[in-house]
């Protein structure tokens, strides 16, 4: 019960020191001055994005089965620089490994049923050289209180697929806050069109706290910022460290026991391609990522989605 309650005490200490390193990045790199001259001349950007197992035709759906964001940004942007400062509205959902099983039907190791909905803010740095920096906070609730029930009972309504079986076995309620920050120290070109840059991320907080680390290569017609006309593909290929993720480990104050343990190195390829013109961007890609489970084999707790993102600025 020592060891315990010690172990918790030392993610708390961590993910409440990270958050307030994370306000203290806030209060040296942000200035309410360059916060209005963003917004005042800024141009306005929306974007959404869709993770989804289904968008790959499977009709089981499975552990990270669904990812919703809307967000809206002002970006400010000169030939060497674009910062922008935006809000995020997020939904994530994660079921047992398929969701025809009645509850007395999913195994104690299987991936509990659990809903994450989150609001936060942000602010991101890029550079023409392709160095870029990146600080947010997302407050929201896991458990029913995220409403992943209704979201996912609903839609597979809408597009007449099986309903899930097992929400009611979902995690309790927990209120959650996650600081996060990513760093892109530079980006080198292999030859014409080709290029790669390495990324550091972090995520801190009591529904999730972690650390990766990634290289993303780029192919084809690149840009030197996000804003700017593009047409290329790309691959990333992420390694991450786990401290805690909720999603598995039941909310970090409750106490809820899951039956699964956080497997503590996850890996994740991606394969896409983005297009951007204009006020108009869209991207598309399929990602790959390591079982999750410790309790679980490779074969049977690795998983496939999609990811669509539409951009629109104003």
């Amino acid at each position: 019960m020592t060891r315990t309650f010690s172990k918790q005490k030392l993610h708390a200490v961590l993910s409440m020191s990270l958050l307030l390193a994370t306000s203290l990045s806030y209060a040296e790199g942000l200035s309410w001055n360059e916060w209005q001259e963003v917004h005042a001349k800024g141009a306005t950007v929306l974007q959404l994005t869709i993770d989804n197992d289904s968008l790959l035709l499977k009709k089981d759906d499975g552990f990270y089965t669904s990812g919703n964001r809307i967000a809206t940004s002002y970006v400010l942007s000169s030939a060497k620089q674009a910062i922008s400062y935006g809000w995020q509205l997020g939904q994530d959902l994660y079921t047992s490994s398929d969701i025809n099983l009645l509850p007395n039907q999913i195994a104690k190791n299987d991936h509990p049923y659990a809903g994450w909905l989150f609001a936060g803010a942000y602010r991101e740095v890029n550079d023409a050289g392709g160095a870029a920096s990146r600080i947010g906070l997302d407050v929201g609730c896991l458990g029913p209180c995220a409403g992943g029930e209704w979201a996912q009972t609903h839609l597979h309504r809408l597009i007449r697929q099986p309903l899930p079986q097992g929400w009611s076995t979902q995690l309790r309620n927990e209120w959650g806050m996650v600081a996060s920050g990513e760093w892109t120290p530079a980006r080198w070109t292999l030859m014409p069109g080709m290029d790669f840059a390495p990324r550091l991320k972090g995520r801190f907080g009591n529904i999730f706290t972690d650390a990766a680390t990634d290289v993303s290569l780029r192919l084809g017609s690149l840009n030197a910022l996000p804003q700017q006309a593009a047409s290329y593909a790309f691959l990333r290929g992420e390694a991450k460290l786990v401290g805690y993720n909720a999603t598995l480990q039941g909310g970090y104050f409750n106490h809820q026991p899951t039956g699964v343990t956080a497997k503590r190195s996850v890996g994740e390829l991606e394969l896409g391609y983005i297009w951007r013109a204009g006020s108009y961007g869209a991207s598309a890609s399929i990602l790959r990522r390591s079982n999750e489970i410790k309790e679980l084999s490779n074969g049977s707790g690795a998983q496939n989605f999609a990811r669509l993102q539409f951009v629109y600025a104003m």
